[in-house]
Order: structure tokens, then C-alpha cells, then sequence
């Protein structure tokens, strides 16, 4: 099942934000977006999921025209991790999980026995579950994250989409976030997430894209990619690399 844009431009009535963009994301594999703030990122994400429409060309989720599927269809083949945010009501991480599940019951049905067991299964899997009955809002930035990831896999999936999941997170968080994604596609699911750390993307992403003013710059395995000309471009500012051992290491200057 993959996930593709094809030949999109993407944007907000009266404003187009970017164009000419076609990506893909496998089964197993995870696609790393990187570029700069205003370079279209998030947007070409919304525009992916589904919520926004594109301004021209199609999205397709295993040769389906994304826009032909109902939303609560969408939910189920695609989960939405967005950047961590403290939240407004104080929910237990157990019941935002459970949120995830209403693309299998709806809004408003109770949750049934086989939903709870989904949850207890997305919380021992990411290992919070001694976080089950805590408030969502009295725990960590990088907790928040993993709660996020966890209601999304709820939702059992096929693929997950992940905006910038290491915003604001310490070094620490930074890793449990990114395990996560590797574990995700050891496990058979597609994953797209955006980043500026380029070195994310060269550790644990099979291919990288880079876009820039809405455009498709470069696309392919990340050691072909990733280069200090490409990033230096990319970002405006010099970038220098350090060789460890077999790793190439990215420095912003």
C-alpha cells in the first residue's frame, strides 16, 4: 500500500504554496522531508492526508485517488502524528490514546472491549504504559510525543505521517522519538515525517527529500542526496560534514 503524490501542487485557496512535487512512501520504508520554515513542509503534509485539497495533480493511497476515500477510510490506512503540544483538557494518556480508535467506531460510539485492548496494546508497545492513568498534560514534551504516536497507531494504520516529531524535544526524547519510527517500518508501515536535522534523516530514513519554495529539489537514498552543497543550498547557510567511521555527520557553521 503506498502513498503518493503525483505531480501535486499544493496550497490554500488564492495562494498557492508549492508545485510540481511527486513523492511516494512503500510499505516498510520511511521517506524524511527536510527543508526550511516557509519552505512548504507541513502544508504538502496536510495536503497528503487529505485535509487539504490540492490545487492541481492527485494524491493516491495504493492507486486510489486519496479524495475518492471516505475520511473515516483515510483514518484507517493513514495516522497524523503532529508536533507535541501541552493540550488544552487534562485527559489520561489512556483515553487520548483511545481517541485513535474512533476511525474504526466513530465519534461518538462507545469504546468496546477490543478497543481498550488495542490502547493497552499501543501503550505496552511504546513502553508508556505506566504513563496509562497520568494526565496528558503533567507529563514530558518527549512522553507527549510517544502518547501522540500511540493514539495514531491506534488507529491501525498503514501508513504514519509525523510533522517535525522531535520539535522542541531534548537529545534524550529526540532518540526514543526516532527508535519509534525505525521500529514503525521494521514492522511493515510506511512513514513520512519532516525534519531540520539531517543527520535524522541519514541514521533512520531509507530515502530524503528535500523541498525548497515549494519545490522538489532532490529525492533518493540519503548518502546520494545529503551533501554539503545540497544542505548548504537548501538552508541559505554553510554546512561543513565530519566522517565518523562510516556515518557522515552534518554541522551547521
Amino acid at each position: 500500500m503506498t502513498l503518493a503524490a503525483h505531480d501535486l501542487s499544493f496550497g490554500y485557496p488564492g495562494h498557492s504554496v508549492g508545485a510540481g512535487v511527486s513523492v511516494k512512501v512503500a510499505p516498510g520504508e520511511a521517506l524524511a522531508l527536510l527543508g526550511p520554515n516557509g519552505g512548504g513542509k507541513t502544508t504538502l503534509l496536510k495536503t497528503m492526508l487529505g485535509l487539504l485539497k490540492p490545487l492541481g495533480g492527485i494524491v493516491t493511497l495504493d492507486g486510489q485517488r486519496l479524495a475518492d476515500l471516505s475520511v473515516g477510510e483515510r483514518a484507517r490506512r493513514i495516522g497524523y502524528v503532529p508536533q507535541a503540544h501541552a493540550g488544552a483538557f487534562a485527559f489520561a494518556v489512556r483515553d487520548v490514546v483511545l481517541m485513535g480508535r474512533t476511525a474504526h467506531q466513530g465519534l461518538f460510539a462507545s469504546p468496546t472491549a477490543a478497543d481498550r485492548a488495542v490502547v493497552e496494546t499501543k501503550l505496552d508497545e511504546l513502553g508508556i504504559a505506566d504513563l496509562a492513568d497520568r494526565p496528558y498534560t503533567m507529563i514530558s514534551g518527549g512522553e507527549r510525543q510517544l502518547v501522540l504516536i500511540a493514539r495514531a497507531l491506534a488507529q491501525e494504520p498503514r501508513h504514519v505521517v509525523l510533522d517535525e516529531p522531535t520539535a522542541s524535544l531534548d537529545f534524550g526524547n529526540q532518540g526514543k522519538v526516532m527508535r519509534q519510527i525505525q521500529l514503525l517500518t521494521g514492522r511493515g508501515l510506511g512513514v513520512l515525517f519532516t525534519t531540520h536535522d539531517p543527520n535524522q534523516a541519514m541514521r533512520y530514513a531509507h530515502r530524503v527529500a528535500l523541498l525548497g519554495g515549494g519545490r522538489l529539489l532532490a529525492e533518493g537514498a540519503p548518502a546520494d542526496v545529503l551533501s554539503v552543497a545540497a544542505l548548504s543550498g537548501l538552508y541559505g547557510s554553510h554546512v561543513s560534514a565530519v566522517q565518523q567511521q562510516d556515518t557522515t555527520v552534518f554541522l551547521p557553521n
